[in-house]
């Protein structure tokens, strides 16, 4: 597999929008094409500990085979209980995130592994410290984007949004994919008009959707469909 570097950060356009269901589903992927991955949660809030039942690391850890052994403790930076940004989180336990130790635990894991696979909590433009914003991060550890959005209404302007803060600060996203996070799926003329919008106003294709997911220790086939055109390009 040719790439620009081995780590990938998973950022959402807002909060919900299935970063951790994409993030899952880029694990399994990578496996299945006989890569090491490790997935990172730099921070989590909203979650006691890794063993919560809101730990991202827990769900996925808990779906795919070759983790179910290992510990979720160990793809978890920081965890704060209140469901806040990170820098008020933090804040509520009397402490502050050091950016220095992100970095630090992100090479190590970077030398360890094939593909490191981080996930944001949030969006781009939420605090990660009193200076420093999700952006920021990106910058410091290097890692190339995946932007997660919704596929419904609502969904251009956020991806527009995200994308031209991206292009401001000459990052280049690996691409973008739709999630369906309704009850009810998008349909297909909506899905078509926010794709060619997207397309349109920022030069940057949608990769494609991905459906509801109802067993997640096996997802069906057409939900890795978006994530083969992304690694394409990766």
């Amino acid at each position: 597999m040719i790439r620009k570097n081995n780590k990938l950060i998973v950022i959402g356009t807002d909060t919900g929008v299935g970063k951790t269901v994409l993030s899952l589903l880029l694990m399994r992927l990578l496996y299945s094409k006989g890569e090491t991955p490790f997935y990172l949660k730099l921070i989590q809030t909203g979650c006691a500990n890794a063993y919560d039942t809101d730990s991202d690391a827990q769900f996925i850890y808990r779906h795919i085979e070759e983790l179910k052994k290992k510990d979720p403790a160990d793809s978890i930076i920081y965890c704060y209980k209140n469901p806040k940004a990170p820098y008020c989180a933090a804040r509520d336990e009397g402490q502050v995130i050091d950016v220095d130790l992100i970095r630090e635990v992100v090479n190590k894991n970077t030398s360890l592994c094939s593909v490191v696979v981080m996930e944001a909590a949030g969006g781009l433009l939420v605090p990660v410290t009193e200076k420093l914003l999700n952006i920021d991060l990106i910058e410091l550890t290097g890692a190339t984007p995946i932007v997660v959005a919704r596929a419904g209404l609502g969904t251009i302007n956020h991806t527009l949004l995200t994308l031209e803060i991206l292009n401001n600060r000459k990052i280049d996203p690996l691409g973008v994919v739709f999630i369906e996070t309704g009850e009810e799926s998008t349909d297909e003329p909506m899905l078509r008009e926010n794709m060619e919008c997207i397309k349109k106003f920022s030069g940057i294709q949608v990769n494609g959707v991905i459906g509801k997911i109802h067993n997640f220790s096996s997802p069906e086939r057409n939900c890795y469909i978006p994530l083969e055109r992304l690694l394409n390009n990766y």
